[in-house]
């Protein structure tokens, strides 16, 4: 499949919190923590506030056009799950906001994939309390 044609849905995702996006080439932290938006069998979307970004080159700068292409690993406390991809796609939102787009690794299952993608809650289905915001 192309990486240009998508043919799995997107599921939007209630608050699933991520910490530690690192880049895999030298194990430095991008991100120190993020939220995934939403995901389907292929990847995920990734919300990332430019206050958890570390690097000083990425932080100053308004792109993490310098990320693409990296292979990277982040943590899912919530789940107690580490996840791997590539990134394939980075944006600045405004506001001091980013969305970085990760393909699951080619060597994830799908149907891990498609399980993974179930368990993840819609909004409003999962409550929270104001400490695990």
């Amino acid at each position: 499949m192309s990486k240009d044609k998508r043919v799995a849905n997107r599921k939007d995702i209630d608050f699933i919190k991520v910490n530690d996006l690192t880049a895999v080439m030298d194990y430095s932290v991008i991100a120190q923590t993020g939220q995934i938006i939403n995901a389907s069998a292929s990847g995920f979307l990734l919300q990332i506030d430019r206050k958890d970004i570390l690097p000083p080159g990425l932080k100053e700068n308004l792109t993490l056009d310098s990320t693409l292409g990296q292979q990277v690993v982040l943590y899912l406390p919530q789940m107690n799950l580490d996840l791997d991809g590539t990134i394939t796609r980075a944006s600045h939102m405004g506001r001091g906001r980013f969305v970085v787009a990760i393909d699951f690794s080619s060597e994830v299952p799908v149907y891990w994939r498609d399980c993974l993608i179930d368990l993840l809650p819609a909004p409003g289905e999962i409550e929270y309390s104001e400490e695990e915001e």
